[in-house]
Order: C-alpha cells, then sequence, then structure tokens
C-alpha cells in the first residue's frame, strides 16, 4: 500500500454546482427545498400549518418556490410546490399558498434581492427564546455564526397576514442572515436553500443550548474578538451551504420519493 500523501487537488471537496441551462437551476432548487422541507419534518420544526420555505425562482427572480399550505412539511414532493408571484397568487401548482408566507416571504426576498432562499417554522427552542425577546449569545461555537449577523423583531401582533407587517420583519432583518420574531420564532435567509436551512437547524440548536446553559447555571460568553473571529471562519454562506450537505445526503437516500 502505498502511504505516500495525496495532492490535496486530487482529493474530492463539495462546491455548489453552476448551471448554464435556468431549468436545471430551477429543478436543482427545488429538490433541494423540499429536501430542507422533509428535513424540518424529521426535525420537528412543523406545527401544524405554520411555516414555510421558500426558494426565489432563478429566472422569474420576483416570483417564488414554497410548500403549500397545509401539507406535512414529512409528505412533499417536488410535484407539489407552488410558485407565487409578487402578489400572491399562485402560477404554478394545484394548491393554495399560506397568507403568512406570502406576506412575510414576499416583502424579505424583495427587501434582499442576494437571498435565494428563506426559512421560518415555529420550532420550539426557538419560539422559547424569541418569548425572551433578547437575542442569541455568544456562549458556544456555533452561535458564534450569528455574532452581531441577526436582527430582533421586538414586537408582535398576531399572525402575519399583511405585508406591511412582512415589511417591517425585512427591515429588522437588515443584512444579517437571520431574525428573531418576537414571541413568534425564527426566519433565516441565505444565498442557496441549503444555506437558508442550515442556518434555522443551526440557530434553532443554539437557541437549545442557550436555554440549557441559562437554566443550569451562570454561563460564560466567548469575547467579542474571538466571537467575531468564529463569525468570520463559520458564518459565511459557502459553509452554511457546505454543513447542509451531510443532511441533503442522509434524507435524499432514506426518502428518495421527494424527486417525485
Amino acid at each position: 500500500m502505498n502511504l505516500e500523501p495525496i495532492p490535496t487537488d486530487q482529493l474530492f471537496f463539495p462546491t455548489p454546482a453552476k448551471f448554464d441551462d435556468v431549468a436545471q437551476e430551477r429543478r436543482h432548487r427545488q429538490e433541494r427545498l423540499v429536501a430542507a422541507l422533509r428535513l424540518f419534518g424529521r426535525f420537528g420544526f412543523e406545527e401544524g400549518v405554520a411555516g414555510h420555505i421558500t426558494a426565489r425562482d432563478p429566472e422569474h427572480t420576483d416570483h417564488f418556490w414554497v410548500n403549500p399550505f397545509a401539507m406535512s412539511f414529512k409528505h412533499i414532493k417536488v410535484s407539489d410546490l407552488i410558485l407565487v408571484n409578487h402578489e400572491g397568487h399562485v402560477v404554478h401548482g394545484r394548491h393554495h399558498v399560506n397568507q403568512a408566507a406570502f406576506a412575510i416571504h414576499a416583502m424579505v426576498h424583495q427587501a434582499r434581492p442576494d437571498a435565494v432562499a428563506a426559512a421560518h417554522s415555529h420550532s420550539v427552542y426557538g419560539k422559547a427564546l424569541s418569548s425572551l425577546g433578547a437575542p442569541l449569545e455568544p456562549l458556544t461555537q456555533d452561535a458564534c455564526a450569528f455574532y452581531e449577523d441577526h436582527g430582533l423583531f421586538d414586537d408582535y401582533t398576531g399572525v402575519v397576514v399583511e405585508t406591511e407587517e412582512g415589511r417591517r420583519i425585512a427591515t429588522a432583518l437588515g443584512s444579517h442572515k437571520a431574525v428573531i420574531l418576537r414571541n413568534h420564532g425564527l426566519l433565516t435567509v441565505g444565498d442557496s436553500v441549503e444555506a437558508a436551512a442550515w442556518w434555522f437547524i443551526t440557530m434553532e440548536r443554539s437557541c437549545q443550548a442557550q436555554l440549557l446553559a441559562k437554566a443550569a447555571g451562570p454561563t460564560v460568553q466567548i469575547d467579542h474578538d474571538q466571537a467575531k473571529l468564529t463569525h468570520g471562519q463559520i458564518g459565511n454562506d459557502f459553509v452554511g451551504w457546505l454543513n447542509f450537505q451531510p443532511l441533503y445526503e442522509q434524507i435524499i437516500r432514506t426518502e428518495p420519493d421527494l424527486f417525485d
């Protein structure tokens, strides 16, 4: 057996796909969107009809693909996705759109042309932390991905059904990757479906870690300089995309019907 080091340029390293064909790119986003929704279902992020992930269409950039209203995350297939225009009308698909999904996501996509995808759900620990009206603290390495990179929508006015409320949420999000919606939950964005979904998953877990740590006793924060350094190392959208890849491989191997 040859034990000489293999040159790094001969080793596989995953990188995001590039597309010359818009139809292929659309299908790619749809498949990742459904995989993300299935993962949200697997992780228990469902709360009845609440929750949605959106992906901007690569050709009609003021339209987005989204999960149908009142369909379980665990059952969604590519063929179930609906395409919604900037006025909230379904232009492709056979299901209704969740009005809250349109009110929030349309304004987020409009305010953030760099955001390919946005994720929001009523996950348990995100809801719990949001009820404190407080941000994530740099208590763990993973939480540093959000250090000085998430907003707080410090208001609650009922179920979001008006675009004006969505516009206020987009303002609170600003240029960040995430926003905590007080008494509501979490919302994340990314330059890919994979990044947006990963930021939500790891933010939910960071909320859980913070709540557990503070319940156990006094906590020790990572200091500002080290938190900033760590954010620079793990807080960009490529790292978010990369972290999603093992989860994507898991879900497509165990639930290949999502491609139907």
